[in-house]
């Protein structure tokens, strides 16, 4: 994939380079904590999803990252390895799922995740190791979730030259679709939410992008 250039005049580079190396030392520092905080849970989750699916207990993809760089994200395992032939099966026996999945890319009752999946998912659980990528610098702690390949599409249609904009900083672990509204909200709400972020973001409103989600991840809102 080719990389995407930075849709903004060169005379505010300055201030988004200074914001990004404040960006970056924040990520290292939480993420570094948060990753020796977490590792004992970690390993119990591992050895829980190993227990109850056969499988591998992380599951890796290829994401969208800055400038449109392909990169490896990392989460647990929560759904069968079939899960492809699943959704196939499930999408052309039922016109409603088949309707939600179209405009949401995701399904309330969705037939690939594992028993533990359900809760990896309802939790944002399996999204821990994904700290990982935080500290090595795929992802930024706050910024639009990261696209899947196949969903670009769709993106450039609804975003046209726009895109570069989206693609103009790091996704992030959470952001802006997390923190109102999630998965009740359309594909389309969500770039579009996304690419507003992309072209407003600073670091104070990071941090209360941070705030908002600590009661978000307790109740559980939007996560299914």
């Amino acid at each position: 994939m080719h990389e995407i250039s930075s849709p903004y005049p060169l005379g505010i580079h300055e201030k988004w380079e200074v914001r990004n190396a404040l960006k970056r030392i924040f990520d290292l520092g939480v993420s570094s904590v948060a990753l020796v905080f977490c590792l004992p849970f970690l390993v119990l989750l591992f050895f829980l999803v190993k227990r109850i699916s056969k499988g591998p207990a992380f599951y890796s993809s290829q994401r969208i990252g800055k400038k449109g760089k392909l990169f490896t994200c990392w989460k647990l395992r929560s759904m069968y390895c079939d899960a492809d032939q699943r959704l196939e099966a499930e999408l052309a026996s039922n016109t409603k799922l088949k309707e939600e999945w179209q405009t949401y890319f995701k399904l309330k009752q969705d037939p690939r995740l594992t028993p533990i999946g359900r809760f990896l998912r309802s939790t944002s659980l399996d999204e821990l190791p994904q700290l990982w990528n935080v500290f090595i610098g795929d992802l930024s702690l706050v910024g639009p979730r990261p696209y899947l390949p196949r969903e670009m599409d769709t993106v450039c249609k609804i975003l046209g030259k726009d895109v570069e904009k989206l693609f103009s900083v790091k996704p992030g672990l959470t952001g802006p679709w997390q923190t109102s509204g999630r998965n009740f909200l359309t594909f389309e709400q969500r770039v579009r939410m996304e690419v507003l972020y992309s072209s407003q973001a600073s670091f104070f409103f990071d941090l209360y992008q941070i705030v908002k989600t600590l009661p978000i991840l307790l109740f559980r809102k939007g996560a299914f």
